[in-house]
């Protein structure tokens, strides 16, 4: 499926790999149950899904994504034309879906009480 995905799908996951957004980690094409999402970052537990036309108002993805959230997972979709089209738009919601970063432990030595400077 990854030698067959859109232009937006291929744009989107440029845009997403390589810890590119804040250091998430995104994977394409994951198996989550019997589906298979186009996007999701794990540690997140957030979907990332590209839809063209076909999927308008569609039952399928209605089903398949109230049973992702039964499973724990946030699931948002982008019209093909806005991730071709509005890349920052896209990129500034998908930003706004993830929770903020954990603070990273301050570096060997700083910030340790006690300590005495000679």
């Amino acid at each position: 499926m990854r030698k067959n995905q859109t232009d937006a799908e291929q744009r989107l996951w440029k845009l997403l790999r390589a810890k590119r957004l804040e250091a998430w980690k995104f994977r394409r094409q994951l198996p989550i149950g019997n589906y298979i999402v186009d996007f999701a970052c794990p540690a997140a537990r957030l979907i990332i899904e590209a839809d063209g036309g076909q999927h308008s108002e569609s039952a399928y993805d209605s089903r398949r994504d109230a049973w992702l959230a039964a499973q724990g997972w946030r699931v948002i979709r982008f019209w093909n034309t806005d991730i071709l089209n509005n890349e920052e738009g896209v990129l500034s919601a998908v930003l706004a879906a993830l929770p903020p970063l954990p603070n990273p432990s301050p570096a060997r030595g700083e910030g340790l009480s006690g300590a005495t400077h000679g």
